[in-house]
């Protein structure tokens, strides 16, 4: 008698669904973890429902003149399929200078300079935390893209403002075929030599696209539109092995070394045998390449350093204990800085806190409260152990942490008169204040972040009492 056979029917996943108050992502984030995440596309139509941009494209363009901003400018001449490249820190005058269509301003780690962007990462959570790389934001001039290409990472792309219409290749997902993924030679930029879409929508504020790595994709700006892209850090088996041998001989015993105190008489002296690869391997995991808790230590400070900060300085002597205490219960908060990344792990005993390539010893309460918390008030001090205190106290010192007013712009704003000159808050790195509203001899203002520096002319009179500093200028 033949075997009874039935024919399986392969299952179906939509590639669109609307999203409700109640499923931001469509579906319940472990259904989209199952099924989704890292396997295939989805479009989440309304993912952010009546989504207000916190960032305007004239906000972009002045980030983008900062520098310290990693940002590109890409323009597109359709006539000859040219592609042109520029990085910044750009000068205000190039943003007047541009056509009205076909270039795109990417502006990366927005969240780090600006907290309301940063505060949308809370609606990931589904995913781990130090997953999440960057939010970089793109203003896209009708026509503005960067060409067919792919992402070695996981990508959320939330349109903000305007429209903006994505193309897809979805045929390994939908099909099991790969596509081709060879790159373009003749451009800098790394687009796909041959992009075939599979599906093809236009996206308006509030709907947001996941994709998964290696899904070819184009965005064109259907009018002007602001991109928000929440990428995820997925660094290369060829890097974790790098930095993690980096670590190993950093720490390792010279006294650890290559040992045969059972050998035999060799059948062929120049064969490197089994028994000599057993060796091997007993010599490196000597060295503890097999150690869970040095791994976990290691990939704890890795993945908490970001690959493109800038070096967080301590803005002055860090308070005492006490007057961390004084300070909380007058109403002041221990804030974070934006640049600072943490992450913790449980340990033997207690757990460990990582922050920016550190690691601290503390309860796994503690560890908990700390990496979730953004700005700490005087509740949430009181409810640390004095080992967590300690370790913020630490963390304090080298700069990623540090006491501030939360009412203090509103103070400053309470109190300005109407007709006052405007107020110039130090930053880290030079500003310039507008100079009509000072005396004619006010050449320039420029504010850094130890200090006011004003530029004024003199008359020749004055060399002999005032010593000079470039050809008929003073600096105090």
């Amino acid at each position: 008698m033949a075997a009874r056979t039935s024919a399986s029917t392969a299952r179906t996943f939509a590639i669109e669904v609307h999203a409700t108050p109640a499923k931001p992502l469509g579906m319940a984030p472990a259904t989209f973890l199952r099924d989704y995440w890292q396997k295939r596309p989805l479009l989440i139509r309304n993912a952010f429902a009546g989504f207000q941009s916190p960032v305007q494209p004239e906000d972009l363009a002045g980030l983008a003149c900062e520098n310290g901003v990693l940002a590109r400018l890409i323009e597109h001449d359709r006539s000859a399929d040219g592609w042109r490249v520029r990085t910044g820190p750009f000068q205000e005058s190039v943003f007047p200078a541009l056509p009205e269509k076909d270039w795109t301003l990417l502006v990366q780690d927005v969240d780090k300079w600006d907290p309301d962007v940063r505060a949308l990462i809370a609606h990931f959570d589904f995913l781990p935390r130090w997953r999440m790389d960057d939010v970089m934001i793109s203003f896209a001039a009708t026509g503005g893209s960067v060409g067919a290409h792919v992402d070695q990472y996981d990508v959320f792309l939330l349109q903000g403002q305007g429209h903006r219409r994505w193309q897809i290749d979805a045929s390994e997902s939908t099909r099991g075929k790969r596509p081709p993924l060879d790159f373009r030679p003749d451009i800098e930029l790394k687009q796909l030599t041959k992009f075939k879409p599979s599906h093809d929508w236009v996206l308006a504020p509030g709907d947001m696209l996941y994709l998964p790595p290696n899904v070819p994709h184009n965005g064109v700006a259907e009018d002007p539109c602001l991109t928000f892209s929440f990428g995820m850090r997925a660094p290369a088996s060829a890097e974790l092995i790098s930095d993690y041998l980096d670590t190993l001989v950093v720490d390792a015993d010279e006294g650890i070394r290559y040992q045969d105190p059972d050998l035999k008489l060799p059948e062929d002296p120049n064969e490197i045998d089994v028994a000599a690869m057993n060796r091997v391997v007993a010599a490196l995991n000597a060295i503890r390449m097999n150690d869970p808790d040095m791994l976990g230590d290691w990939f704890g400070r890795f993945i908490t350093t970001y690959r493109a900060a800038g070096e967080v300085m301590p803005s002055g002597p860090a308070p005492s204990l006490d007057e961390v205490d004084h300070a909380l219960a007058n109403g002041l908060l221990l804030e974070r800085h934006p640049w600072a990344r943490l992450a913790w792990r449980r340990a033997k005993r207690g757990a460990s806190l990582y922050c920016s390539g550190l690691d601290l010893a503390v309860s796994v309460k503690d560890a908990q409260r700390i990496a979730a918390a953004e700005r700490l008030d005087r509740s949430a001090w009181n409810g640390l152990t004095a080992k967590g205190r300690q370790a913020l106290q630490e963390l304090m010192v080298l700069g990623f942490y540090q006491l501030t007013d939360p009412h203090a712009a509103d103070d400053e704003l309470d109190d300005e008169p109407a007709d006052a000159t405007p107020i110039v808050v130090a930053a880290d790195t030079v500003g310039t204040v507008e100079v009509d509203d000072f005396s004619d001899d006010v050449r320039e203002v420029n504010v850094h972040e130890d200090g006011v520096e004003v530029v004024v002319s003199f008359d020749e009179d004055d060399e002999e009492d005032e010593p000079e500093d470039g050809a008929g200028q003073r600096r105090h």
